[in-house]
């Protein structure tokens, strides 16, 4: 197998899993779990960039700009997702969740298109086109839009687009992304801390204390594999290894969490898992097709 295609099937399973690791520290509110994933993240990042002697690279971005801004940029659309992840996990919408990493591939497609100057072909197009009806659908059946599954959606995608056009590897991307926010978390957990509101200290529960400080490895390791996968193979292939994640978030959703899936909301959910299955389809078709070409 690819060595890409293995590291982003690799991050996606890990994602797919962590739901479970949120509701075990569903005591802990979302945006102070956010800034413990930045603080452990740093932590642990520092230690494997020291052992493989690793820094040197951080002088070099210094003196370019543009790189730093592109990484800004990729920085707060991670935090931002983490957030609004977390955020619906720990209050009963693992099934909204999952929703925005199934229409998160279609959307890579269109940012290639738009940014990339990737040719999404007639069938793919298609496929867009289906899920957009297929969102439309939800949203005319609960009401309002699906703005959980949108905003992850749109700050994934475009991670994942800045992360794949980045300059620095996996490693030092992913560290220099928490260097950015570290600041931001410290001084957070700061403020809890002086107010006596910081859960790390004051849970009653050791494990609550182990799961948060895991959450650094928990953290970095799946999306070192993502980035390092992000920068191998296209965008398309990326989006199509994708459905593993959400496949498994919304299957702990309605079996584990037990959330409400209607036969109308399954309607929408069929319409956008039709518009996958046309778009893997279409690209299974073109490999095939190729196959005997290439021999």
């Amino acid at each position: 197998m690819n060595p890409g295609m293995l590291f982003a099937a690799l991050a996606f399973f890990c994602w797919g899993l962590f739901p479970l690791y949120f509701h075990a520290i569903g005591e802990v509110p979302p945006i102070e779990i956010l800034a413990h994933r930045m603080l452990w993240s740093l932590l642990f990042l520092g230690i494997v960039l020291t052992v493989r002697r690793q820094w040197g690279w951080v002088g070099q971005v210094a003196s370019q700009p543009r790189v730093i801004a592109g990484f800004v940029a990729s920085a707060f659309l991670l935090s931002g997702n983490w957030f609004i992840y977390i955020w619906a996990i720990n209050n009963g919408h693992v099934i909204d969740a999952s929703l925005g990493y199934f229409i998160t591939p279609l959307l890579n497609v269109m940012l290639g298109f738009l940014l990339l100057h990737e040719r999404p072909r007639r069938l793919q197009w298609l496929a867009i086109a289906v899920a957009a009806c297929g969102v439309a659908q939800l949203a005319w059946q609960s009401g309002q839009m699906p703005w959980i599954a949108l905003a992850l959606a749109v700050t994934f995608g475009g991670y994942g687009l800045l992360r794949k056009t980045a300059r620095l590897g996996a490693l030092e991307g992913l560290s220099f992304e928490t260097m950015i926010l570290f600041p931001l978390a410290l001084a957070y957990v700061a403020w809890l801390s002086w107010h006596g509101q910081n859960t790390f200290m004051n849970s009653a529960h050791d494990s609550t204390r182990w799961l948060l400080a895991a959450s650094g490895p928990i953290t970095a390791v799946p999306l070192l594999m993502f980035a390092s996968g992000a920068r191998r193979i296209p965008m398309s292939a990326l989006g199509l290894l994708q459905y593993i994640s959400p496949t498994m978030q919304l299957l702990l959703g309605v079996w584990l969490f037990h959330e409400a899936f209607t036969a109308e909301r399954m309607t929408g959910f069929l319409t956008i898992w039709s518009a996958l299955a046309l778009y893997a389809a279409e690209g299974l078709w073109r490999a095939r097709r190729a196959a005997p070409a290439g021999a």
